[in-house]
Formats: C-alpha cells, structure tokens, sequence
C-alpha cells in the first residue's frame, strides 16, 4: 500500500475564505449542494453571501434569511482550537479523496486527530448496537486485520460493532463518524474511546457545528460520510431496518463494495446481514475477503480531488450572473411540484438556459420552497 502522505493533493484554502466558506454553509437553507452550486454560480463564497438575501427574496421568501455572520464563525474556530480541532474543506490535501467524489459532500468537515489517516484508503466496518461477543471479537479481527494492510478503518463510534471496530484499528488508523458537534459524542460511555483514537492514530469527523447535540435524524448523515470516506463497507450483525442498513445502501449507490457476515437465521441481529447476502453482498469469513475484493480498486486515480466546490477564478461573465427573467422563473415554478424530478428534465421540458435554471433552483432551495433529493431530484416543498 502507498504511503498515507502520498494521497494528500489538493489547494489549501486561506484563512479568510474558510471563515466564508464556514459563514455559507451554516446560513440558512445552504446544505452541500446548495453551497456547491452557489460557489460554481458566483466564484466565491464571500460573493455568494452577499447575494444570499436577494436570492431568497427572488425566491419567494416570507421572512428575511439568517445569514451567519463573520462573529459566528470566528466563534466556531475559536471553540475548535480549544477543543484540539479545526475545519478541512472539500478541495484541501487533508480531505478525505473518496468522500469528495459523491454528490452532496459537505463542504467543510470539522476533524480532530491525525488528519493523514483521512487520506489512506479506508474501509467502513459497521453493525448492531446490541452486538453479540462473537459479532464483536470478529469485527474487531477484521478491524485489526485490515488495518494492518494498509486501510484506515471508519465506523460511527456507535456501541457493540462500532466500538470493537475502532479499539482494534487505533492503532493503524480508524476515523470515528459523528453524528453532532466534536463536542457531543455519542454514546457517552464512549467519550473516553474518542478521546483515546484522538490522541493516538485516529481522527474524528463531523459536518455538525461545535455544541450540536445529535438527533434521530443526524445519524443518516453520519451514516453517508462513513460509505463516502471507504471504499467498501463490512457489516457485522444488522437488523432489519437498521441503521447499518442505511449505510449499506448508501455504499451501494456510491459505488462502493458491500461485504456481509453470515450469521444464524435464528439470531434477529443477523436478518440483516443475511439479506444482504441475498442481494448480493460479498459473503465475508476473513478479513483476506475484503481484501481480494478491494485489490482491483486501490487504484492511484481514485485518490485524486474532485471536489466540485473550489473556488473558480473570479473573472465569471456578468451575463451568468444576471437574475433571471421572471417569464423564466414562472414557467419552471409552474413546472415543479411535489413529485421529485431531474433537472436535466427540468431543462428539457422548460427550455430556459440550464445557468438560469440552477439559478431559479437556488433562490427556491434559499426561500425554503425546494427540496433536494439524495438522488439529485428536486420538487416543491409541501409545506
């Protein structure tokens, strides 16, 4: 395998642009994508910010948009450092290169540790909470395992899979998932494991601000940055409809490898697993499995940047950014509605430049009136 560091490409951002890129993306109503576009239509988040108002009033917007302010996000770095962290963005050498390749990578991820493990070819190993001793013995075989050929190994720092998996890989490197602010682990027993994989050969990452407590609905976002960060994932004991699941399935649509172990059909924690075998998960008794099945994708051109979200050169013709004609606005309004559909669709049907269509979409997205699907689908809001 490669030396970490010679993973590590990409274009440092300066202070003043992280402060604006940090400012954009926890401003109202910008998620990944919408900081993506907006930085491809303006050239720089400093701009885009100063458009944020006018773009949500195009919109339709009912109350004036929050825009964070410059005090905000100072305050936010400020509370990194004191916690021994700081924020990588998407096009930067410490990134990890295989998260920046999905749609809808944010933009900025807050990290803690070693950073050079983010940028090793990682391999996700995940499953149950409730996990059985043998589920987690094997797991943590299979962290310890892999890790020493070469991998990083991510998990979500949740209890039973995910703890064995990083105690095993600290050692080699192991990046812990989290689903709030670096500040509010979770689970608290686990508080004293983070710590520890900071200290030695681990890194944790977040897309949530300092002081954010995880709710039910962050872990599905967790869940998407450990699929995005490797390139294959190991379940280890799931059940039906669990969160492992979820992980499972976003690996599966970013094109990564699925690996599962069979368990006994009489163990509810092992339904999971076993389904996804049926669906054509490589069946995994050793950690040699994962291995052969990962040896054709280690390739050096999976590990090169792109992002999507550099800043381009300021010179952008002034015609792209003119506000588009409200005939335009009304008819591709009209053409939305509640049902998911493609932009390119969209732009079809519509026949307005595909420029002006991103950016009506922008000033939707900003008034709160759109919402934007996992698969790049966009409707109306129901609200």
């Amino acid at each position: 395998m490669d030396d970490r560091s010679a993973r590590a490409t990409g274009i440092a951002l300066t202070e003043r642009q992280r402060i604006a890129w940090l400012r954009l993306i926890r401003s109202d109503n910008v998620g990944p994508v919408t900081f993506r576009d907006l930085i491809n239509h303006f050239g720089s988040a400093e701009t885009a910010l100063e458009m944020l108002p006018e773009l949500s009033r195009r919109g339709g917007a009912s109350r004036s948009i929050r825009v964070a302010s410059r005090a905000d996000a100072e305050r936010e770095m400020d509370m990194a450092e004191r916690h021994g962290a700081g924020f990588v963005g998407i096009g930067e050498p410490d990134y990890p290169p295989l998260l920046r390749q999905i749609d809808g990578a944010p933009p900025l991820l807050a990290v803690k540790g070693n950073r050079k493990v983010m940028t090793a070819p990682a391999v996700g190993i995940v499953g149950a909470r409730n996990a059985s001793i043998s589920g987690m013995k094997f797991a943590g075989l299979l962290a310890r395992d892999i890790g020493r050929a070469g991998y990083t190994i991510v998990s979500g720092l949740a209890r039973g899979i995910d703890t064995a998996a990083h105690r095993a890989s600290i050692e080699t490197g192991t990046i812990a998932a989290m689903a709030g602010g670096l500040d509010k682990p979770y689970p608290p027993e686990n508080i004293g494991l983070l710590d520890e994989l900071t200290a030695r050969d681990g890194v944790a990452v977040s897309e949530m601000p300092f002081g954010w407590e995880p709710r039910a609905r962050d872990f599905p976002r967790r869940n998407r940055l450990i699929a995005g960060m490797s390139l294959g994932l190991v379940v280890v004991e799931a059940a039906m409809r669990s969160g492992s699941l979820i992980t499972a399935r976003n690996a599966g649509d970013f094109g990564r490898l699925v690996f599962a172990v069979p368990g006994s059909p009489l163990d509810p924690r092992c339904e999971g697993t076993n389904g996804l075998l049926k669906d054509g998960a490589t069946i995994t008794t050793t950690a040699q499995d994962v291995l052969d099945g990962l040896r054709p994708l280690c390739e050096p051109d999976l590990f090169q940047p792109n992002s999507g979200a550099d800043e381009p050169d300021e010179d952008i013709a002034s015609a792209e950014r003119l506000p588009p004609s409200e005939s335009d606005r009304e008819r591709l309004t009209e053409a939305l509605s509640p049902v998911p559909t493609e932009i390119d669709e969209i732009i079809r049907y519509t026949g307005i430049a595909p420029s002006a269509v991103y950016l009506i979409l922008l000033e939707l997205d900003l008034a709160g009136r759109l919402e934007r699907h996992v698969d790049g689908r966009v409707s109306m809001t129901t609200d």
